[in-house]
């Protein structure tokens, strides 16, 4: 049926309508698509956040050769290098998943105390303080965590002498409280202008590492004073990355140790050069820090961001 017929029947049917007193309403609806839906607002706009800082254990660690070869090293996403007195050095292992068991467990130092509160409130795992240093841990943002305070989490090696034979249960220490600070590390690809090496020598007055390139498994080898470090779990310790960051060095609230060294102290607040070994290669780099809650970032000589390579991480801390 055709529109011109439609009609017709339509008018039919109202005059039918009419003679019997009825009034008939009709409305025509054009064939044809649907009316489009209104459109749907627009998302709001998404913010792009720098990544957060999951909460991690820190462990303080022997690196006297009696101490050697330590236990659950090499699980540790960063090992920090830092000077004490008699030049000697102390490590600090910073876990995002902590081993089964780490030490041998060292006393903390008051360059801990700077350098830890970038990663918000950490856990930190330690044989014991100075009495110059008790209010400053008590007050810092740590959660402290030694054999005294935590027996449970702690024991005792038989099998070394003290003060080398203290280890710690990460598990049963307290759990790491969340933390709303900026990721620490940052990686990324490589900036263009590195130096190839195959080894790079880093001096104290009484220690030296050297670190040299294995294109397998593409890591660094860690070895101190000529010998190779291990870690008793896992063999041999390489490490993705190799930071040297030179710092400023000053007297701290310890004095000098019972063997009359005096206790130094490293800046790690402000800014400095330093230099950073990945995929073997050496690149000349920035290191700055405006306060003691953010991370430090690398930077290469014209401001370029300068990413680590993903996996464990070295941080070398050298007086300068």
């Amino acid at each position: 049926m055709d529109r011109r017929q439609m009609l017709s029947l339509i008018a039919a049917v109202v005059v039918a309508l009419g003679g019997l007193g009825l009034v008939a309403v009709l409305v025509l609806v054009p064939r044809g698509d649907p009316p489009a839906a209104p459109p749907e607002p627009a998302p709001p706009p998404t913010t792009t956040e720098a990544p957060r800082q999951q909460g991690v254990v820190v462990v303080k660690i022997d690196n006297e050769r009696p101490a050697r070869p330590q236990t659950g090293l090499a699980a540790a996403d960063v090992v920090y290098v830092e000077p004490i007195e008699g030049g000697a050095t102390r490590l600090v292992a910073v876990y995002s998943a902590p081993p089964d068991v780490v030490g041998p467990v060292r006393s903390v130092r008051e360059s801990d105390v700077d350098l830890l509160a970038q990663y918000g409130q950490p856990v930190l795992a330690f044989s014991g303080a100075a009495p110059e240093l008790r209010d400053l841990v008590e007050q810092a943002r740590l959660v402290p965590a030694t054999e005294l305070e935590t027996p449970k989490a702690f024991f005792r090696d038989r099998g070394r002498a003290k003060p080398h034979n203290l280890y710690v249960r990460p598990a049963r220490l307290p759990e790491p409280p969340p933390t709303e600070v900026e990721q620490v590390l940052r990686f990324g690809p490589a900036p263009a202008g590195g130096e190839p090496v195959t080894e790079h020598v880093v001096r104290y007055p009484s220690a030296t590492y050297t670190f040299r390139w294995l294109s397998e498994p593409g890591r660094w080898s860690v070895a101190l004073d000529g010998r190779p470090m291990e870690s008793t779990e896992a063999g041999r310790i390489a490490a993705a990355t190799v930071v040297v960051q030179h710092v400023t060095q000053r007297p701290g609230l310890v004095a000098e140790d019972a063997a009359g060294a005096p206790s130094p102290v490293v800046e790690t607040v402000g800014e400095g050069p330093a230099e950073i070994l990945r995929d073997g290669a050496r690149f000349a780099a920035t290191w700055f820090r405006p306060s003691a809650t953010e991370p430090t970032r690398f930077t290469t000589a014209d401001g370029t961001p300068l990413p680590l390579a993903e996996g464990p991480v070295w941080v070398l801390l050298v007086p300068r």
